[in-house]
């Protein structure tokens, strides 16, 4: 027998138990996102999108929070997920000692800085490359100099995937936002995106200090596991930097308020950064607004909620801003 026929025979009989509406659903998928596949990995696929379909169909017709749904990940399974996308080198951000104090005054219920003026970039895409902590850290330099200066201009995270490395950061096995500010610090400057365009992949270092277009004065940390003084933060300074651990549902999260029992709330799990850049309160459920970097068509037009109050997922453990 030839081997095409063989193999046909074989990915026939293990993909026996999906329906012809699997296989439907799948194509539909793949027309959407533009993929394409060798016939033993359409299998593979297949069989993936459709376990993945599963869990979410599942959980959107349980009693939850916040809803799932496919997205540009779903032919992925968790583990391929978290090694393209996430921090594969543990980040421990115990080692950052806080320095932030809080103004103890009153507190609006609610802010959202995309609302309060030109200060938040739009949402951009990481890539294959656990790089989300220089994007955590570029959307807020850019907002915190935005609003300084009244100018919102989108920093490079490329320089800090090929120069930070340093200070602790290790391009795209990941870094932190904060280890990232002091970088910018210490290196007198981070340039554009338009000067210093990314690439998804770490490069030779070509940072040119002339073209230098945001500083770092300070860096301020805020003490791990005070989820009060990141909410005093974004009241009353501006966005704040964080990290957190993402477990397998958050890789297909819709929309409303993520919640989790699976994953900890300690500083050596964190595995992906992001940007508050806002808070507030949804029937009852207070909750952090959040920009990620998978792009807009993830999540909320590329944002996401997350109960605020708990040190979900460890979100509490390690947060820092720039002041310029």
């Amino acid at each position: 027998m030839n081997t095409l026929l063989l193999f046909a025979l074989v990915s026939a009989a293990s993909a026996s138990h999906l329906s012809e509406q699997d296989e439907f659903h799948f194509k539909s998928w793949m027309a959407q996102h533009n993929k394409a596949y060798g016939m033993k990995e359409y299998f593979e696929r297949l069989q993936i999108f459709t376990d993945n379909k599963r869990r979410i169909d599942k959980h959107n017709a349980g009693n939850h929070s916040f809803t799932m749904r496919l997205n540009q990940f779903s032919d992925m399974t968790f583990s391929e997920f978290r090694k393209s996308f996430l921090i594969s080198e543990p980040q421990n951000c115990s080692a950052t000692k806080g320095n932030y104090l809080s103004n103890n005054g009153p507190l609006p219920d609610s802010i959202d800085w995309r609302k309060k003026g030109n200060y938040v970039t739009p949402v951009k895409n990481q890539g294959a490359c656990g790089s989300c902590w220089t994007f955590s850290t570029t959307g807020c330099l850019e907002s915190v100099t935005a609003i300084a200066t009244g100018k919102l201009v989108p920093l490079s995270e490329q320089q800090l995937v090929d120069c930070a490395q340093d200070f602790n950061n290790h391009g795209c096995n990941g870094g932190l936002p904060s280890q990232a500010f002091e970088y910018i610090m210490y290196n007198k400057g981070l340039m554009t995106e338009n000067d210093y365009p990314y690439k998804g992949r770490e490069n030779q270092c070509s940072y040119k200090p002339e073209l230098a277009a945001a500083f770092v004065k300070e860096v301020v940390n805020v003490t791990a596991y005070d989820e009060m003084g990141m909410v005093d933060a974004v009241a009353t300074h501006n966005p704040v930097s964080f990290a957190f651990e993402v477990t397998d549902d958050f890789m297909s999260y819709h929309k409303g308020v993520y919640t989790s029992t699976r994953c900890h709330n300690t500083t050596d799990k964190v595995n992906h950064a992001v940007l508050a850049v806002g808070y507030g309160k949804d029937n009852g459920t207070p909750y952090w607004i959040v920009k990620n970097s998978w792009g807009p068509q993830w999540g909320m037009d590329g944002y996401f909620l997350i109960e605020r109050g708990k040190n979900m997922c460890g979100l509490a453990a390690c947060s820092s801003f720039p002041v310029v």
